[in-house]
């Protein structure tokens, strides 16, 4: 399962990005989709998750300003970022854990998209 992660760019501070974040296959059911954020000199931190029932879960310190949802339908998940801060700059991460059906039965998946990057500027 392949995750394509998009929407990350240059924006000053106190604006707006959208990313999003498409899985490719088939026959796919996830659990579990998220998004993390890795800044400069930093570890991989969480940003963001929701689960397949709609559950979400953010970092404490985003709460209210970043939003996650997902359509089902395109197999995609989207980070609505506001009021965005030099702090957020970072290459974002999306993940997706779940199952692939097949003929050869079912297999769990954990898979990461390549990153975008976002940066803002003050």
């Amino acid at each position: 399962v392949q995750l394509q992660a998009s929407g990350g760019g240059l924006v000053q501070a106190g604006g707006s990005l959208r990313l999003s974040c498409a899985a490719s296959g088939s026959s796919l059911t996830v659990a579990v989709w998220g998004w993390h954020r890795q800044a400069p000199g930093k570890q991989r931190e969480l940003v963001a998750h929701i689960t397949a029932s709609g559950s979400t879960n953010y970092a404490d310190s985003l709460k209210g300003r970043f939003i996650i949802s997902k359509d089902n339908a395109k197999s995609t998940i989207y980070l609505q970022m506001d009021n965005l801060k030099p702090d957020d700059t970072a290459v974002y991460y999306c993940y997706a854990e779940g199952f692939h059906y097949s003929a050869n039965g079912r297999k769990y998946f954990n898979s990461w998209g390549q990153g975008t990057l976002v940066t803002v500027s003050s």
